[in-house]
């Protein structure tokens, strides 16, 4: 099993949670998020004061997946969350040891 972590921007989440449902994930986890990567910010400009925004708002959406499902929801993330456009995000892929679903006490590929 893996983890995938995407953060992404925030407009793109309805197109990226399709797109997983579509691959077969059932589950995500998403949580709203501050951040920066190669674009550091920017300035905007508020009632004539102009100020700078270091962390842009982002959304990271977590899914635990198994093996085989892992390249199909990668790509189903990067053609749903992709623009084109700097600030587009990432995705992390990471081992899974041990899932337990605290409802009924399974464990592994069926507590997913």
């Amino acid at each position: 099993m893996k983890q995938i972590t995407a953060i992404i921007k925030p407009f793109k989440l309805d197109e990226v949670r399709e797109a997983l449902a579509g691959v077969g994930v059932t589950g995500l986890t998403v949580t709203e998020v501050k951040g920066f990567g190669r674009q550091k910010g920017h300035t905007e400009l508020y009632r004539g004061a102009e100020y700078v925004v270091d962390f842009l708002p982002k959304v990271k959406v977590e899914a635990v997946v198994s093996d085989d499902v892992v390249e199909h929801a990668v790509e189903a993330i990067i053609k749903a969350a992709r623009t084109g456009k700097i600030g587009d995000g990432k995705i992390f892929v990471r081992a899974v040891e041990q899932v337990i679903r605290i409802r009924t006490g399974e464990t592994g590929a069926e507590a997913v």
